[in-house]
């Protein structure tokens, strides 16, 4: 699917939550009532989600003129932009759009304060699967708003073996070699691989795999395994993840993780302040 038709695939499914009528605006709003509602980021940080809102007011008929660039950082109480259209069709969008700007801001405020804790490191800051159900492009625009990167967005595209699929494996005599060899015969480049100790990281090197996954592991474990497995695997790509907060997130850096990938970016979302004040 386009990104396009993505994002207007989440705006109607915001829309559709609401119903088909607005009946408080139905009786309370003359037709034809000429309006604009100014957007306001009472709380401060970082805007994202600016095409989504955008999409909502596209089919409510109404227009959004954007003052604060997606992904500019902004003070508590800025206008971020004005919503034009008839009343109505302001009210309509109103809740929706402000969803949606919200859970994607507050993602994009959490994933720039990750980034400035690992600034000066060659560390970048990656999202991971733990996204809202139907919302997965949403949170991914919050992650790069805020100065991080993509990391798999499905299953059909990368590989990763973790632990289940190690088990998996395991049942039939088959080996990590043999997946990522079949996994290259199919055109896959992207192999990744979750280590839980040594022995299977050697197993992983030896195999191919082009990045390794060291999941809840101390800052001292990713420098010796990671320090291992490039001796192995001469520009393979270490990534960490589990248990990663911002009081340990430059420590994981400092290590030597190229990645490391933080769940709580998404799956754990604060949403930001916004609201739209109405004026006629």
């Amino acid at each position: 699917m386009s990104e396009k038709r993505e994002i207007d695939r989440i705006a109607a499914a915001a829309l559709a939550e609401d119903g088909r009528l607005d009946l408080t605006t139905a009786l309370s709003v003359p037709a034809r009532t000429r309006g604009a509602g100014v957007i306001e980021y009472r709380s401060g940080g970082v805007l994202a989600g600016t095409a989504y809102a955008d999409a909502v007011a596209r089919a409510c008929g109404c227009t959004v003129e954007w003052t604060g660039a997606e992904g500019s950082t902004l003070e508590p109480g800025s206008t971020v932009g004005v919503v034009q259209g008839d009343l109505g069709d302001i009210l309509r969008a109103e809740r929706p759009m402000l969803n949606l700007l919200q859970r994607a801001s507050g993602i994009a405020t959490t994933t720039r304060a990750f980034v400035a804790a690992v600034q000066g490191t060659r560390c970048r800051i990656l999202h991971t699967r733990k996204t809202a159900p139907g919302l997965r492009s949403l949170d991914i625009t919050g992650v790069l708003a805020g100065g991080g990167w993509p990391h798999r967005a499905d299953l059909a595209h990368e590989v990763m073996i973790k632990d289940n699929h190690w088990r998996a494996l395991a049942l039939d005599g088959g080996s990590v070699s043999d997946a990522l060899a079949q996994a290259r015969k199919r055109g896959v480049t992207a192999l990744y691989v979750e280590v839980e100790s040594m022995v299977q990281l050697e197993q992983a090197c030896a195999a191919g795999a082009t990045r390794l996954l060291v999941d809840n592991q101390p800052p001292e474990t990713v420098r010796e395994w990671g320090r291992r497995a490039r001796e192995l695997a001469p520009g393979i790509e270490i990534e960490a993840t589990g248990g990663i907060t911002l009081a340990n997130v430059r420590a994981y850096a400092e290590a030597g993780a190229d990645f490391i990938s933080i769940g709580a970016l998404t799956h754990s979302v604060r949403a930001a302040d916004l609201a739209i004040e109405v004026r006629l």
